[in-house]
């Protein structure tokens, strides 16, 4: 069964130190959501293990939020995340 994808956002910017990227959303997202991210160089997917909203951590987000995400891999201004779909 093959994966489609359903965007979620865009990285607005990223903590190198940290490996957080902050992502505007268009799309609700919560906990435990397999996703994927890309753009020019990037190129992943991991499972939504944390978020934040001003420091608070978060089950789920709603589109709209920015939101704080921890990510497995490097991330850049621009890149889009999605959701991955069965």
């Amino acid at each position: 069964m093959s994966k489609s994808l359903e965007k979620v956002g865009e990285v607005t910017h990223y903590f190198t130190k940290i490996s957080v990227a902050v992502v505007d959303l268009s799309a609700p997202i919560k906990i435990g959501d397999k996703i994927a991210i890309k753009g020019m160089t990037t190129s992943f997917e991991q499972t939504v293990k944390s978020m934040q909203i001003e420091g608070k951590d978060l089950e789920e987000a709603k589109a709209g939020d920015d939101i704080g995400m921890k990510v497995d891999d490097r991330v850049r201004k621009g890149d889009i995340v999605y959701r991955l779909v069965e």
